[in-house]
């Protein structure tokens, strides 16, 4: 079953968030989730096993520009979830169709997302759930002052 996710599903969503973001401490992403929960242009979704919340997804509207589209809002996914004990099974891609629902109800009529370059994993759902690529980005940083002790 999915639903769309309160703030009581908070520590629920932390876990299953901090595993497809491990490189985020938990207790700050767990609070960067609690300030979005009470976003009205975020949403979450999580699916439920039973009792068991196995996977989530977020969702914005973004109203700056994105890669591709040509309107404004546009839904964007902003990450999707699945314990690897439950994949296979088309939840990633019922979180996705709750997302964009949710996008389309709110104004939207485009819907975005991104991966990184070397993840074919998501490179392959993105384009079997009818996203199409519309472009590479190389990113640069450099620092202006040195770091201070």
């Amino acid at each position: 079953m999915v639903r769309k996710a309160a703030i009581e599903d908070l520590n629920s969503l932390a876990r299953l968030a901090v595993q497809l973001w491990p490189s985020h401490a938990f207790e700050a992403l767990k609070q960067e989730l609690e300030g979005s929960l009470g976003n009205h242009n975020t949403a979450f979704f999580l699916y439920f096993d039973g009792d068991l919340p196995a996977g989530f997804a977020q969702c914005q509207l973004r109203h700056d520009y994105v890669e591709g589209t040509h309107s404004s809002p546009v839904g964007y996914l902003e990450g999707v979830f699945v314990q690897e004990s439950h994949r296979g099974r088309g939840i990633a891609a019922e979180l996705l169709s709750q997302c964009e629902r949710w996008a389309a109800e709110n104004g939207c009529f485009e819907f975005a997302s991104d991966c990184e370059l070397a993840n074919e994993a998501s490179y392959a759902f993105h384009t079997r759930h009818g996203f199409r690529e519309v472009n590479r980005v190389i990113c640069f940083c450099k620092k202006l002052q040195p770091e201070q002790d």
